[in-house]
């Protein structure tokens, strides 16, 4: 069950107070999926409440970027990240996954009208990115949701009236073509200050290709205006993955045609270009140019981006630490492989024979504390782990608690490939999580644990060598072995 609004504006009592009260009427929704402007020009004294913890979302809120130069400064990092406690902004485009399965992609911004493009918009590079990673997989059916700001341009056509909204001129082309790619079950949009439910449309062409799901397209006003129209929207939706094939294609009787039949017909001209210009499909989640990544330095000076920026040096531990490779404490017969800012080591204790630590050899306390460097030989580590434990017939599964943990320790531990998919490897840990009352959420694939936790703040992570990722804020008492008692509990490691 999910809640989907339009534009907030900064209205953040308006909308939470009206989840809080649909919830108290009709029960838990799983996550609020905001589109348009979350923030608005008066947004400060509520977010601030919200920013430092006074008062809390009550339930995880995903939110799209910037629409405009005003509200920039409140996405500290365009590629995604945690913005307060239970309010999440998706980034600038991707894919985000759920522990069910569910998949949800995404386009902050609007359609940019000019080159380069605004840090607020969006131009046909990011669309032709979102699509390539998706349509790349195999057996590639559609998505379950989209979520834009602008609508698509001619979504009227072929349905409804849309009322005062002229859909032959409003919204974005680009987000028409990415639309009729993906074929949403959902596709929710706003911008507009208007309510305009569509009637479902196709996503295939009768008797001439198989059938297929269809689309419902939902805009949605501004919370709290006062003509009072519709801003929240309640649904529920099964993973278009658990789904029964012949269930998934069944037609509504009000079906219409596929109001972006045109550009599907024009599609395989275009196709080509697109495809040779940009990079493989792999690189897409959060795959942002170094330019628009970079803050702007503030009063217009840039002399200070001409010089070489200093490491910085890494935190002093407060006491003797038995993981500082420069330590008399570490047990140096355990290590394994020395690199530049990381070493590897023979777990003390270990679940198996094989079961590694990957450690940084200054003093870090987490994954979301380490510098740019030390992460980047971290992931080196991790791939040759990988491609190792494979050519042995495993996978590895590493975790890690920054909970009453002074030195970051990622535990690697492999476990045989004929014994378990990456799959049962989740559901065990998902299932002893439920168990102890545990919340355990699958963050995106290819996104960074810096984007939902921030440092200092305790967790425990999950990551597959899949690139699949489980993560739990730590806010009260946590089992300090937990990972450890969830692989050899569920036999694993046999």
């Amino acid at each position: 069950r999910r809640l989907a609004c339009g534009d907030v504006e900064g209205r953040l009592e308006a909308i939470f107070g009206r989840v809080r009260a649909i919830q108290a009427k009709s029960g838990r929704f799983d996550m609020l999926l905001c589109v348009g402007n979350f923030f608005g020009s008066t947004s400060e004294a509520e977010w601030a409440e919200y920013r430092t913890g006074a008062k809390k979302a009550p339930i995880p809120t995903f939110v799209l970027g910037a629409n405009n130069q005003d509200t920039l400064s409140y996405f500290l990092d365009i590629s995604g990240c945690e913005l307060a406690e239970n309010i999440t902004y998706l980034g600038r485009r991707g894919v985000y996954s759920g522990c069910s399965g569910l998949q949800i992609a995404y386009l902050s911004g609007t359609e940019a009208q000019q080159q380069p493009a605004p840090a607020h918009c969006f131009g046909a590079k990011d669309v032709a990115e979102l699509k390539a990673s998706l349509l790349s997989a195999p057996n590639f059916r559609g998505v379950d949701i989209l979520l834009t700001s602008p609508w698509p341009r001619d979504v009227g056509t072929f349905a409804n009236s849309a009322g005062e909204i002229d859909t032959k001129k409003c919204g974005s082309t680009l987000i028409s073509d990415l639309a009729a790619s993906l074929k949403p079950r959902y596709h929710f949009a706003a911008l507009e200050k208007a309510y305009y439910e569509r009637l479902p449309y196709r996503n295939h062409m009768v008797l001439q290709e198989t059938p297929q799901h269809v689309t419902r397209f939902i805009a949605l006003a501004d919370v709290g205006n006062t003509s009072k129209k519709k801003y929240l929207y309640a649904f529920s939706i099964v993973p278009m993955s658990s789904m029964d094939p012949a269930e998934l294609v069944k037609q509504p009787q009000d079906v219409t045609e596929n109001p972006y039949r045109k550009l599907r017909k024009e599609a395989p001209k275009s196709k080509a270009p697109l495809s040779a210009e940009e990079e493989p499909a792999c690189q897409f989640f959060f795959d942002l140019n170094k330019n628009q990544g970079k803050k702007r330095p503030s009063d217009g000076k840039e002399r200070g981006d001409s010089q070489p920026k200093q490491a910085k040096k890494p935190p002093q531990p407060t006491g003797p630490c038995w993981f500082c490779l420069a330590s008399p404490e570490v047990e140096k017969h355990l290590v394994v492989s020395i690199g530049t800012h990381c070493y590897l080591a023979l777990a003390k204790g270990g679940l198996s024979p094989d079961h590694v630590l990957i450690l940084p050899i200054g003093h870090y306390q987490s994954v979301v504390d380490l510098s740019s460097e030390v992460l980047e030989e971290v992931t080196k580590y991790k791939a040759a782990l990988k491609e190792f434990f494979r050519s042995k017939g495993k996978r590895y599964v590493l975790f890690e608690r920054n909970y009453r943990s002074q030195h970051l320790q990622l535990q690697v531990i492999p476990v045989p490939l004929d014994l378990c998919t990456s799959e049962d490897i989740k559901e065990a840990f998902i299932a002893q999580a439920q168990e102890q009352q545990i919340e355990l959420l699958e963050i995106p694939e290819h996104s960074d644990i810096a984007q939902v936790a921030q440092p200092g703040t305790p967790y425990f992570y999950v990551e597959l060598d899949t690139g699949e990722k489980l993560f739990h804020r730590i806010r009260g008492r946590f089992p300090l072995q937990f990972g450890r008692e969830v692989l050899a509990s569920e036999a694993l490691l046999a």
